[in-house]
């Protein structure tokens, strides 16, 4: 089977708006985030929220194809051992050593610890206590921010793997060729279908907690993109339809949002039931704009890009790293006063930088930090067999 590179660019590109994403955070007035930039922005909402509301949905359905890749040729037990090495090593490693660093600019932006990061970290490790709402995370002591996405990604595989011998089975492949078998207006609009089931179901009681216990609606719905991803694989039939469809895709996409601001700003904006009918047409605009990327994705990008091998091997590192260093730079930026255009420009130019630096420069290079950072060991070179020593290259005439 020839490789699908498309499939791996999407999957580098969709963390690579992860991190340009958390950069925005800093800038869009009245979002929650651990620290926010003097030069934040009401304006910033509605890119934001465009971007916010496919972004992770994303993330999770290219994390499903891949899963569909992995599950060949493993069984049930050495799948789950080496996904839960590849996803709770980083994590516990990130929650460690990396994100701290976090929780201590918040609290001290909070104004409710003294400066010291030595201090910080002592209390910390320690689990706390802390006053209420010190940083994200506090009330558990500990946090994992923006690493969120591994643990849930734990979770789902370990799900998909346990239930691989019902979807296996007679009646799962048939619902996975009812799946992939959607053509048409039927691929724009069934599969949203259980998306806007769970927006009517769970949506006003489980807001989202990043938390993993009390987040049912985002379990829904990232498990079920999940399925879709893994379904989708690379089913030639189903990637052709959502080539054909790209452009009615793209359209829908922007119209269906162009409807949901005109809720969300309308005279009963507030009112529960217009509320609820803005977020049933932020599903159909999570779906189509998903077909809209994958078909898009498919037509543009699979060819054998130079930087597509090393970018792949950079997304977990450069994920694992990326919210530290924005607020790393954050705190060391704010002091110049550079403005609402260069100050944005240096630290997403920053972070892409630090990223590079400490992965390339280190992570990759260092054999022990690569299990830390998601990456499988390196390669070792072929020894010549003994029975075959190897000769001396001839000489060139």
């Amino acid at each position: 089977m020839n490789r699908r590179h498309d499939i791996d660019a999407l999957r580098a590109l969709a963390f690579a708006l992860v991190i340009v994403y958390h950069v925005g955070m800093y800038y869009v007035a009245d979002w929650h985030w651990h620290i926010k930039s003097p030069h934040a922005a009401e304006w910033l909402q509605w890119p934001m929220r465009a971007l916010n509301l496919w972004r992770m949905d994303l993330v999770f359905l290219v994390s499903g194809i891949a899963f569909g890749f992995l599950r060949r040729g493993l069984a049930l037990a050495p799948l789950i051992a080496a996904r839960s090495l590849r996803l709770l090593l980083p994590l516990a490693f990130g929650m460690a050593v990396v994100v701290p660093y976090q929780a201590y600019v918040q609290a001290l932006s909070q104004g409710v610890i003294e400066p010291g990061l030595g201090a910080f970290l002592a209390r910390y490790f320690s689990g706390g206590p802390w006053p209420r709402g010190a940083f994200d995370g506090s009330d558990f002591g500990f946090t994992w921010n923006h690493l969120w996405y591994l643990p849930y990604l734990w979770a789902y595989t370990v799900v998909l793997a346990l239930l691989s011998p019902a979807l296996e089975s007679a009646p799962g492949q048939r619902l996975r060729l009812a799946f992939t078998r959607l053509r048409g207006a039927a691929l724009l609009v069934l599969p949203a279908l259980p998306l806007a089931l769970y927006s009517l179901t769970l949506w006003p009681r489980f807001p989202p907690t990043h938390d993993l216990i009390h987040d049912a609606w985002l379990h829904a719905v990232y498990f079920t993109l999940f399925l879709y991803g893994h379904w989708l694989g690379v089913d030639a039939g189903l990637w052709a339809a959502l080539r054909r469809l790209r452009w009615i895709a793209l359209a829908l996409a922007a119209s269906t949002f162009a409807l949901h601001v005109g809720l969300r700003l309308g005279p009963g904006g507030g009112e529960p039931l217009w509320r609820m009918a803005a977020r049933l047409v932020a599903d159909a605009y999570l779906w189509t704009s998903l077909v809209a990327v994958l078909g898009w994705a498919h037509q543009l990008l699979n060819r054998p890009w130079p930087w597509l091998a090393w970018a792949n091997e950079s997304v977990y590192p450069w994920y694992v790293l990326h919210q530290t260093l924005i607020i790393a730079l954050a705190v060391l930026l704010a002091p110049l006063a550079l403005g609402a255009v260069v100050e944005p420009a240096l630290l997403l130019l920053g972070t892409a930088l630090g990223c590079w630096l400490v992965t390339d420069g280190l992570v990759r290079r260092v054999t022990w930090l690569r299990p830390l950072f998601g990456l499988r060991p390196r390669a070792r070179p072929p020894h010549p067999s003994p029975a075959s020593p190897a000769r001396p290259a001839a000489r060139s005439a």
